[in-house]
């Protein structure tokens, strides 16, 4: 098994909060599991004693960067939310909450990192971002007995990120979520919601979360985007092999939603022009939601200067066992059923529901050429 490899820091701490400069923290995280003596797949995915990968490794193409060339943050520091000056209204951040904590990861900070190992109400978690598709998922690291922690491969498959898992170094495609060579193969990550929204509306929904810090531990330019104009629609995507569906042009916008059977993926601007789409899926109907007021990362040679793309969530619309129908509200959006008013993280804030909360959808909000690449099946809705 390969040993040397870009330095992680020191061991993390369970349970224990350190207060750092300037005010902000390092949360209690959680040991990940040793390494293990075992074949690398980072080494070679079809090495000796290895299981049969479960991909063409034809496909991986090196991204240019070694292993760990793009470092992950292994050990994330938080800012209060008064104490961020740095972020612009507009900005994207990565929304994601779990029991009672809720945190931003600015895309500002994940478009150079990709991976942050962090651990959010004890739970251990990867907030993951490939730049390249645009997509941006959240996994428990819990995988039986083992907790594992990532780190970037510098491999890309159809051009996504490609994670490595430091335990025993299998290979994860992020939009997988799963082991296709190394030891774990086959072996699946839970995915967790997780959604790209602005700065301006998360600050405003969470006044007492908390923000990852730009102290990271690494020297980058934290605002500046090293991909200006990557999201031309019609461009070709980097280094991705293979044919392309051309039901939509390369990087189209979607919301995709895994429903267990094919895969649905909603158009981006039919979303824009609607503002609230309804979807029965196999697993239940969803109401997917879209807001202005949130940039592109891809866009301008800086994440805050992109062009206005908006946002989306996705919701089960069931409450107490009735199913509810949504309807965008001026800033915000209404039940039909009751006239109850919701912000944009599912929350009825006046009316007779006022004080429920919706159940978030996992969802993935990507380039289309992605989606598609691995849900291949997928029906696309463009009402």
């Amino acid at each position: 098994m390969r040993r040397t490899r870009v330095a992680f820091g020191s061991p993390l701490l369970v349970a224990v909060l350190i207060v750092g400069i300037g005010g902000n923290v390092a949360w209690g995280q959680v040991d990940a599991s040793p390494r293990e003596d075992v074949p690398s797949a980072l080494d070679s995915p079809t090495g000796k004693g290895l299981p049969e990968p479960l991909i063409d490794t034809d496909e991986l193409r090196s991204g240019g960067p070694p292993p760990d060339g793009i470092p992950a943050i292994d050990e994330p520091r938080l800012d209060r939310v008064d104490d961020v000056d740095w972020l612009d209204p507009e900005e994207p951040v990565l929304a994601f909450a779990l029991g009672d904590e809720a945190r931003a990861y600015p895309v500002r900070i994940l478009i150079w990192h990709e991976i942050v190992n962090d651990a959010v109400d004890g739970v251990p978690v990867a907030i993951t971002y490939c730049p390249l598709c645009n997509s941006a998922i959240a996994f428990d690291r819990r995988v039986g007995p083992r907790v594992l922690d990532f780190g970037t491969s510098g491999l890309l498959h159809r051009s996504d990120l490609v994670m490595y898992d430091r335990q025993t170094e299998s290979l994860w495609p992020q939009f997988d979520g799963r082991a296709v060579a190394g030891v774990l193969t086959g072996t699946e990550l839970t995915a967790l919601p997780v959604s790209t929204v602005s700065w301006r509306e998360w600050r405003n929904a969470h006044p007492e979360g908390r923000v990852l810090s730009r102290d990271t531990g690494h020297s980058r330019p934290y605002g500046d985007n090293p991909y200006p104009g990557y999201d031309q629609e019609s461009d070709r995507p980097f280094l991705y092999s293979g044919s392309i569906d051309r039901r939509l042009p390369p990087k189209s916008r979607v919301v995709g939603i895994d429903d267990g059977e094919r895969g649905v993926a909603v158009r981006w601007k039919s979303l824009q022009r609607r503002r609230v789409i309804e979807l029965t899926t196999a697993r239940g109907p969803v109401s997917v939601w879209w807001r202005p007021g949130t940039a592109s990362a891809l866009d301008a040679g800086t994440v805050s200067a992109g062009t206005d793309v908006g946002a989306a969530q996705a919701f089960s619309p069931d409450v107490d066992g009735k199913t509810l129908h949504f309807e965008a509200d001026g800033e915000g959006f209404r039940d039909r059923e009751t006239g109850s008013t919701w912000d944009f993280f599912g929350r009825a804030t006046a009316g007779p529901l006022a004080g429920t909360s919706l159940d978030p959808v996992t969802h993935l909000d990507s380039f289309w050429f992605a989606w598609a690449a691995f849900h291949p099946d997928t029906r696309i809705v463009r009402r």
